[in-house]
């Protein structure tokens, strides 16, 4: 929005304006006890003593009745004040319509937040003073009405009632809620010319306004020139780059506070408190608890909470339960922190503990208790947790909760139930886009486009209008589904139906491309979000590595990393370094790998799995083995992928000695449970060294069914020992769990042909043929630059429909001619 033209409306200071009767000042000798009484709280003796004046027939001014209609506002009671209005009706115009009495009405009216009653005594104002305005400005603040609070405050100067020091914060809040800047920039030019700038609570409420808008650098100004800096300047400062994601230069302020010798207030302690949590600062957090131990400030249910958001955000469960029992006055705020806190760190038996707890100290679950609880149930896939959950909601008539319903259909979804989610959703009577939404995030991630799509359709001839979230959602779920094509038409169609693709719907784009093997086409989604003037992010740079790892494409690869360079996305996310480490290794670039590991910013798992699963590519066992054991070293704890790599190394290298040891290891040392993958490799690995017994033994004494790999793994080493019971024992096996492989059949008939079985290998061919298999050919290809752009050539074994077949079949034809020379 534009700024104000203040400069077209003259500027006067605004006169001090006497809220008392314009005929008189007050001389009655009750008025000074009926103020008194009501300053004090003591409305009732004040109408008794106005009642006694009424009984000795002493005159009661129009200020008696505004001091007790001033009284009824410190009290806020509305209850008295309509009374008092009624008895001022009862005694005529020279009391209904006097100025004093109007102002006063319309004040208490505002205070006591009846917003309705207030504007209609305001349209009916003869004069409209800066109290009266201040009053209406300040009730649609308070209610949210900010652009009506906005309009007040632009009436106002027209009708030349300047804004005052009660005014404009107010009027500033209005800005910093709407997030208009150019608006509050105006608002600011006036203070500047009227001279309220000097104000510290003007000067406070113009930094929170544009810590609000996002602009950090002007509330900085604002509260570099504030002459007198008291702790509400502060803390409207420090909440503005909380608010913005600038955690450090919060902290840093705070510290500049305490220097400048600024008492902290329960405010500042609360928002370092939150900054310190949002940027993972344990040692800040703490300090920031110790000061307000220090200052004596009481963990009531503001700071208390605060401190205890902190612990549980930063995972020190313990020091939040110690806050929790010394907190004072426990709200069901606080019990819902604590049980988030459980959640978070993934102690559900102290979350349903701190439940029942709840429960005997006679406080009701909430709707947030619930949704916590429901999440807990979808991250352990607890369906009957779940499902007690909705039937307490159901008892005490949460049903028809729209973020419950949603909670419980995201729960039911997690669990494997979509059936159930459709029923909550089914019985929902007011449903909300979050809903559809949260059904269709649900058949998307279970690949189920078809009732996608139908519930897209049904939505929209419900009149629910879908969102950009929406259409993700469906392309998500056609692409689950393998249907590329169709996602592809789902995405021109969004654009087409007005809705302006997002960061995360390229990327979804870009990623189901990479899972259904089209990684060419999701390096070219990426060149056209670029065109579109999207920057990518963490998650599209990792696709896009991904991307190029799948093609080999050490061409793109490197595109994507001067990408990295350039826009300095390496300290951003360990993903990119991952993505990076794994991307040059499939790529042929072994040296470059090494290189960006070396200088890696993050020294986490990921990481390490990466290039130990590079080494192990390569054949490199020594250096795999040699990153394996330096993680004990930093105190990092191996995980499955870890072991996964690292025996793969030693199967590539044929070291069974190694492998063995760290197979040991892994359930010994480090509590790692092997997987199926883990006992392939190492049955692999047995049967590989002519170990044959012994990869038999292990295949029969693991706790998985064996898969088809392992077997032919086995059948393999028979060929060369030539034992052809056990030849036949595992030919059944591998036929049994993939009938219809046909590699598996091609093992086999491989397998009696080394026996001299030619009777079995001819009746595997002929099994072959009666199900119609047939030997997947070899493939090959490599990718050639032509001018700008790399196109990718595929050589399939005996195939003759390559374009340049002629060409190639030629050139090979000469080289084979000059090798024959040669060998002459």
């Amino acid at each position: 929005m534009a700024s104000l033209p203040f400069s077209t409306i003259p500027i006067k200071l605004p006169h001090s304006v006497s809220t008392k009767p314009h005929d008189e000042q007050p001389r009655n000798p009750y008025f000074h006890s009926v103020s008194s009484l009501c300053k004090n709280g003591e409305i009732k003796e004040a109408l008794s003593l106005v009642t006694e004046m009424d009984f000795r027939n002493v005159r009661i001014g129009p200020e008696i009745y505004g001091e007790i209609l001033q009284g009824c506002v410190y009290e806020r009671d509305f209850h008295t004040g309509q009374q008092i209005h009624a008895r001022i009706l009862k005694n005529g115009d020279f009391y209904a319509k006097n100025e004093y009495i109007e102002t006063k009405l319309v004040i208490f009216y505002a205070k006591c937040d009846a917003l309705e009653i207030a504007e209609v005594l305001f349209s009916k104002l003869r004069v409209r003073n800066v109290f009266s305005w201040a009053a209406i400005i300040g009730v649609k603040c308070r209610m949210g009405l900010v652009e009506g609070a906005l309009m007040g405050f632009v009436e106002m100067l027209k009708d030349e009632i300047f804004p005052d020091n009660f005014v404009v914060p107010n009027v500033c809040k209005a800005c910093g809620a709407l997030q208009w800047s150019g608006f509050g920039r105006g608002v600011h030019g006036y203070v500047a010319k009227s001279g309220l700038d000097d104000c510290v609570f003007v000067a406070s409420s113009l930094a929170d306004m544009y810590g609000k808008c996002g602009v950090l650098d002007d509330a900085r100004k604002v509260f570099d020139e504030i002459p007198e800096r008291n702790v509400v300047a502060w803390n409207a400062l420090m909440v503005g780059y909380v608010q913005n994601g600038m955690n450090e230069e919060a902290i840093r302020l705070m510290c500049d506070m305490r220097e400048e010798g600024v008492e902290p207030t329960r405010v500042t302690v609360s928002t370092c408190l939150s900054a310190s949590a949002n940027m993972g600062g344990v040692e800040e957090g703490k300090q920031s608890h110790a000061l307000a131990v220090v200052n004596g400030l009481e963990l009531d249910n503001i700071l208390g909470t605060s401190v205890l958001n902190f612990y549980c955000k930063v995972g020190l469960v313990e020091y939040a339960e110690m806050v929790f029992d010394r907190m004072v006055g426990k709200d069901v705020v606080t019990w819902n922190l604590l049980i988030s806190g459980y959640v978070q760190q993934g102690l559900v038996e102290d979350a349903i503990r701190m439940c029942k707890l709840m429960r005997l100290e006679k406080l009701k679950f909430d709707c947030v208790t619930l949704s916590t609880l429901m999440s807990t149930a979808a991250r352990t896939q607890n369906s009957k947790l779940g499902k007690e959950v909705q039937c307490y909601c159901i008892r005490h008539s949460f049903e028809s909760d729209i973020v419950l319903a949603s909670t419980a259909v995201d729960m039911y979804a997690k669990c494997g139930s979509i059936v159930d989610a459709k029923k909550v959703f089914d019985s929902t009577v007011q449903k909300d886009l979050i809903l559809w939404n949260t059904l269709l995030a649900a058949y998307a991630e279970s690949g189920l486009s078809g009732e996608a799509l139908r519930l897209f359709y049904e939505m929209q001839l419900e009149s629910v209008p879908p969102n950009v979230i929406t259409w993700n959602l469906i392309i998500l779920s056609l692409l689950r589904n393998g249907q590329v094509d169709e996602a592809k038409e789902m995405f021109l169609q969004m654009q087409s139906s007005g809705i302006v693709p997002t960061i995360v719907s390229w990327t979804t784009m870009m990623n189901g491309l990479v899972q259904n093997g089209c990684s060419e086409e999701a390096i070219h989604y990426l060149r056209k979000m670029q065109e579109y003037g999207m920057r990518p992010n963490v998650f599209s740079i990792t696709v896009a590595l991904s991307a190029c790892a799948n093609l080999a494409s050490l061409h793109f690869g490197r595109s994507v990393h001067g990408y990295i360079i350039r826009n300095r996305l390496h300290s951003s996310s360990v993903s990119i370094e991952t993505s990076l480490v794994d991307m040059y290794a499939k790529c042929g670039d072994i040296s470059k790998a090494e290189k960006v590991f070396r200088r890696k910013l993050f020294s986490e798992l990921p990481l390490y799995n990466a290039m130990i699963s590079a080494y192990a590519l390569y054949g490199n066992v020594e250096e795999a083995m040699a990153l394996y054991r330096s993680l004990d070293d930093m105190g990092i704890k191996p995980d499955n992928i870890t072991f996964t790599n690292i025996l793969s190394a030693c199967n590539h290298a044929g070291d069974i000695n190694q492998a063995i040891e760290i197979f040991s290891d892994m359930v010994s040392k480090h509590g790692v449970k092997p997987c199926l993958e883990h006992y392939g490799l190492m049955v692999d690995l047995l049967a590989s060294a002519g170990e044959t017994e012994k990869a038999l033994r292990l295949m029969e004494e693991m706790p998985y069914e064996p898969d088809a790999r392992m077997i032919q793994s086995l059948l393999a080493t028979c060929n060369k020992e030539h034992k052809t019971e056990l030849v036949e024992y595992l030919s059944k096996q591998l036929l049994e769990s993939e009938p219809d492989n046909s590699g598996n059949y091609v093992t086999i008939s491989n397998a009696y042909a080394v026996e001299g079985s030619w009777d079995e290998v001819v009746k595997m061919r002929e099994m072959m043929k009666a199900k119609g298999l047939k030997k997947q050919p070899g493939c090959s290809w490599i990718r050639v630059k032509r001018e700008e752009e790399e196109e990718v050539q595929v050589f399939v074994a005996n195939d003759k429909t390559h374009l340049r077949n002629n060409e190639i079949r030629r050139m090979l034809a000469l080289l084979l001619n000059d090798m024959r020379s040669d060998s002459k």
